[in-house]
């Protein structure tokens, strides 16, 4: 049995026997209410969000989320980056490298394995984290504000359970097709 959805003032369904087809105001394009279209709308509106609230700082937000996770764990290597970030290793080395060259970052051998780079803030690192945070805390603020504070909480408790009950399907590249080997002629 399908769960009926309350009525919104300004969503409607774009037809009658098509209810997982979702118009939010008139003249826009109709989403599906699917997973994997509404999480990537959900991901436009976040990152539009934190590229507006980066405005005039030479950062991205991929670069500020490096920053906020060294802030958080100083000391972190660079393999635990990729995996709190959902990249592939080369392009974390390509964001450490940039915010290394802009001063923000340092990274160092890890004493227990050679192979690891440990990460931490440098002081200007530190200030530019400490500037833009409250600014990318206030458009998150903002992007959530159709919601009441208790949904707030719920949508998030929400996307971290589905993530973490699907930490496998979570990876750098999946579901990207791979190129076939072409022999020259």
């Amino acid at each position: 049995m399908r769960r009926r959805i309350k009525e919104h003032p300004t969503r409607r369904f774009t037809s009658a026997r098509s209810r997982n087809l979702v118009t939010f105001e008139r003249g826009t394009p109709p989403v599906h209410r699917v997973p994997a279209a509404l999480a990537r709308r959900f991901d436009q509106i976040c990152v539009s969000t934190l590229a507006q609230a980066l405005a005039g700082e030479d950062l991205t937000p991929l670069e500020f989320a490096v920053l906020r996770y060294v802030d958080e764990e100083p000391g972190i290597d660079q393999s635990g980056l990729c995996e709190r970030l959902g990249i592939d290793r080369n392009s974390a080395s390509l964001m450490v490298n940039r915010l290394e060259s802009n001063g923000h970052l340092t990274r160092r051998v890890d004493g227990n394995d050679r192979r690891a780079r440990l990460l931490k803030l440098t002081p200007s690192g530190k200030r530019l984290h400490d500037r833009v945070r409250p600014k990318t805390f206030a458009g998150w603020q903002r992007m959530l504000s159709v919601l009441k504070p208790t949904e707030r909480e719920l949508l998030l408790d929400l996307l971290v359970r589905v993530i973490e009950g699907n930490r496998i399907l979570a990876r750098p590249g999946a579901g990207r097709r791979r190129r076939e080997l072409t022999k020259p002629v």
